[in-house]
């Protein structure tokens, strides 16, 4: 029953027309705070009512995306101009084409970042393995 009711709260929210800041920052794992700094970048633009901000469907979309290209280690230019193609291009052509060379370019840095941590591991391993030697000799000869 408990999961029939946990099911019913997510899929009342997939239907729901708005949200508040603090109800898409609670979903989203993020500050009100975070939040209003995409707002100030130009990311979203939320209607207002009053003080308060109103989020649509689409904004909540677009919050989602902008998560998800952050935890890809994508910048928020990057991210920009994604959601600016997705804005412009209804067939998401272009979008695609960019999100594409991005997503090349993000795995070549990403590769290239984990041979040099990689590289910095060996090296470390070999420290650790000389200093090891060492002190065992040096314990060796204490006795």
């Amino acid at each position: 029953m408990l999961r029939h009711q946990t099911g019913d709260v997510g899929a009342n929210r997939e239907r729901r027309q708005t949200f508040s800041i603090g109800e898409l920052a609670r979903e989203l794992e993020l500050t009100p705070r975070t939040i209003r700094f995409y707002e100030d970048e130009g990311l979203l633009a939320p209607k207002r009512k009053g003080h308060a901000r109103i989020y649509t469907r689409r904004d909540r979309a677009r919050l989602m995306l902008i998560c998800r290209g952050k935890r890809l280690g994508f910048s928020l230019a990057d991210i920009r101009r994604f959601l600016e193609l997705y804005d412009v291009d209804s067939s998401q052509t272009e979008q695609m084409r960019y999100c594409l060379t991005a997503a090349r370019d993000r795995i070549s840095v990403l590769e290239h970042q984990r041979r040099d941590i990689d590289q910095t591991l060996d090296e470390l391993r070999e420290i650790e393995s000389a200093i090891k030697a060492h002190l065992n000799a040096r314990s060796a000869d204490a006795t």
